[in-house]
């Protein structure tokens, strides 16, 4: 059985401060054996992990398309920012990668998927994350569970983890997988676990801006 974090960054995204080292290691002690690395608009940080894990690592993508921000999984090659929602699932779909849309109803985000957009893509989108741990009201996450339900979509859960401290914060508990569709076939067998971080996580992103406009860049 997994243990599987979804939706997690490494400081190859702009907000976040957790290195592959780090992340690893801190995957390793509190049991996670499968992680999805999602930075935004970037794939180097999930391939750094591949190299080091000794888990199941996901290469992933969190891309900000025009609307709003769309998970690609099981990639190959970065998604370019700012193209349309259907674009971006045309990239994603045409590298074999699944399209998941997560937090689409956090009210406090940014850069959410746009709803009109959302009901457009939702006949691609194979995952609705239902459980995120970065949300700030559990009536978001609870409409996303919704969503899925009513549509017949695989549902996932990730701590959204901008700093080392938050990994695992929520995970799916799911059985074994080899590829996209029968990971597929496992998440819909899954039972998300977990629970909210607090607020206060959200100064971690801050923190990790400030240190990049102030000149810090990672090492690689």
């Amino acid at each position: 059985m997994l243990k599987a974090d979804l939706h997690t960054h490494t400081y190859f995204s702009p907000d976040a401060l957790t290195s592959p080292e780090k992340y690893v290691q801190t995957c390793l002690k509190r049991g996670i054996n499968c992680a999805a690395v999602t930075d935004h608009n970037e794939i180097r940080g999930a391939l750094a992990i591949q190299k080091l894990a000794s888990f199941r690592v996901i290469v992933g993508e969190e891309a900000a398309s025009s609307e709003g921000e769309i998970i690609g999984l099981f990639l190959r090659e970065k998604v370019p920012a700012g193209l349309s929602p259907e674009e971006t699932v045309r990239r994603i779909k045409e590298q074999g990668g699944l399209v998941c849309v997560p937090h689409p109803f956090d009210r406090f985000r940014s850069e959410p998927l746009a709803e009109a957009a959302l009901m457009r893509i939702l006949p691609q989108v194979d995952i609705i994350e239902a459980m995120n741990a970065r949300t700030t009201l559990r009536s978001d996450n609870e409409r996303a569970a919704r969503l899925a339900q009513e549509h017949g979509l695989a549902m996932s859960a990730g701590s959204d983890a901008h700093s080392a401290r938050e990994l695992g914060r929520a995970c799916v508990e799911m059985p074994d997988f080899d590829g996209p569709q029968e990971f597929l076939q496992a998440l819909r067998q899954g039972r998300i676990v977990g629970r909210l971080s607090s607020p206060l996580v959200h100064l971690f992103s801050r923190w990790a801006r400030l240190r990049r406009r102030l000149g810090w860049r990672p090492t690689e």
